[in-house]
């Protein structure tokens, strides 16, 4: 598609005026490959998005001050200067500074926030053309460190490539960005550098797993080993209160106190040093989020009140909170658990979230849906729900119904690579539920994304799939894998809309 240059034929035989223009774009969008919702006029330039050749581009007509400090192939056409610019993170930085919207906001405030990570850098339209719709505030930048190794991307990347998705939409609405999982000052440091504005920060590393098996009397050795200013500090708040949380009262044994002391105070005196030392002294507003949710302990409503009221007494502003829950929330399926007793202690969760005054956060939330009503409702509609690798999975979907023959490929490679994919995430896929490739026709490939096993082994293994290359340095996959999702764009964006649009509908969100 390379008709851009005809829709500048029409530019120039007209009125220049944006609405009328985008209009144009919109009805023949076939023709000239020009996202309408991207044209902008600035200072006598006006800028877009388009397709040029296989390539996404940004396109600078007429001179200008801004033309002049984007980086690309001049070129003269219809008696003006037009610049072709790649979509790189130069480019972006420019257009993040003369359009302000493209840039990430904080989300204080605001109801219902989710989280969408997007590994390869092109869902993030798709997205949008979903939510925007909708009352919810889109984090579209969000990656882990472990992600970004796995992918070969940078936070540079990660918020370039949703700016160039809110610009080529042009929505307006504020998006997000969160340095996910992120365990240390240098990791944080890192994010808020490059204008991340929401931190999560991992305590996992920070947290006694060890406690819970312990007996009573290896735990009253360790507990004797506290500070005795810290010991009197905290008996005296929580041994013999009764702190009312909605309907409920949560009280603490002398066990089960000591207990989750032993387990969470390095957490927590590890976060109120990284809060004050780097996140409070930034100098601008940062959405924080505490994660607690990767460890082997579920979090009591006991536990997730101390940990809360800890961070709040030590002047540390929460957004968000993110405890273990009971059940099983694995990768890219659905919950795996008791619903009832989920249900009974999310209420109490959400009402201490609710009392101190921040949002839960639920981690691995993607195709939870068993639990979004009981999410949704129990809430009020005030929460916030991460998802990463199902818009990997939709990816492979799309791939696995336009090109077969890279899918099988794909597959066979997860199927080789599992154990060491398994290394950085924990499911219980078991491969030899996945029927063969040998068996299943083309048309058939699709519905493996439907299955729980393969869904898993597919979803672990995209930074293995990303990085694979052959013994010349080439990519195996990854440069088909973009090939074939650019061809097929309009699709992979239908394919997100209809699956996080599930998970709206779950949610109960209007």
């Amino acid at each position: 598609m390379n008709g851009w240059k005809e829709f500048l034929s029409r530019m120039n035989s007209g009125a220049l005026e944006i609405e009328s223009l985008k209009k144009v774009a919109q009805d023949n969008y076939s023709a000239y490959g020009v996202y309408p919702s991207s044209i902008q006029a600035y200072e006598g330039s006006y800028l877009f998005l388009a397709w040029d050749g296989n390539e996404k581009k940004l396109i600078a007509f007429k001179e200008s001050k801004v033309s002049d400090q984007l980086s690309g192939e001049e070129t003269e056409l219809l008696g003006s200067r037009v610049k072709v610019c790649k979509l790189d993170n130069a480019n972006c930085k420019i257009i993040r500074s003369i359009f302000p919207y493209t840039n990430p906001v904080s989300h204080k405030g605001r109801s219902i926030t989710m989280g969408l990570g997007d590994r390869l850098g092109l869902a993030s339209a798709g997205h949008i053309r979903l939510l925007k719709d909708y009352d919810v505030f889109p984090v579209l930048a969000q990656q882990s460190i472990r992600e970004l190794n796995l992918t070969g991307r940078t936070y540079e990347d990660v918020l370039a490539a949703a700016a160039w998705a809110v610009f080529q939409e042009g929505y307006t609405k504020g998006y997000g960005a969160d340095g996910d999982h992120l365990k240390t000052p240098e990791e944080v440091k890192m994010a808020l550098d490059y204008g991340f504005t929401m931190i999560t920060l991992d305590c996992s590393e920070h947290i006694r797993n060890d406690i819970t098996g312990l007996s009573d009397a290896e735990v009253e050795v360790l507990y004797s080993n506290i500070s005795e200013d810290d010991k009197n500090r905290l008996e005296s708040k929580y041994l013999n209160a009764e702190i009312k949380v909605g309907e409920s009262v949560i009280k603490f044994t002398d066990a089960e106190f000591k207990r989750i002391i032993l387990i969470y105070l390095n957490a927590i005196k590890y976060t109120v040093d990284i809060y004050h030392q780097v996140i409070a002294s930034c100098g601008r507003s940062i959405d924080f989020e505490m994660s607690i949710d990767e460890t082997q302990t579920p979090t009591s409503p006991g536990a997730h009140y101390v940990v809360a009221r800890e961070l709040l007494d030590a002047g540390v502003e929460i957004t968000s909170l993110a405890p273990r829950f009971c059940g099983e929330f694995q990768k890219g399926i659905d919950y795996r658990g008791d619903v009832a007793q989920f249900t009974k202690e999310f209420e109490i969760h959400t009402q201490i979230a609710l009392k101190l005054g921040y949002k839960l956060s639920i981690h691995s939330g993607s195709d939870k849906f068993t639990v979004f009503p009981v999410i949704g409702e129990k809430t009020g509609g005030v929460y916030h729900l991460k998802t990463a690798g199902t818009n990997w999975l939709e990816a492979v979907r799309v791939i696995a119904y336009k090109n077969p023959g890279l899918y099988r490929r794909m597959h066979e490679f997860a199927l080789e690579k599992l154990a060491e994919a398994k290394k950085y995430y924990h499911i219980s896929a078991i491969p030899a539920n996945i029927p063969s490739l040998d068996k299943l026709s083309d048309d058939e490939l699709p519905s493996l994304m439907d299955k729980d096993d393969s869904r898993q082994v597919l979803h672990i293994t995209y930074g293995l799939i990303l990085l694979a290359k052959n013994s010349g340095g080439s990519s195996i996959f990854k440069d088909e894998i973009y090939s074939a999702l650019n061809e097929n764009e309009s699709e992979y964006y239908a394919a997100l809309k209809k699956h996080i649009g599930k998970h709206a509908e779950k949610l109960g969100i209007r």
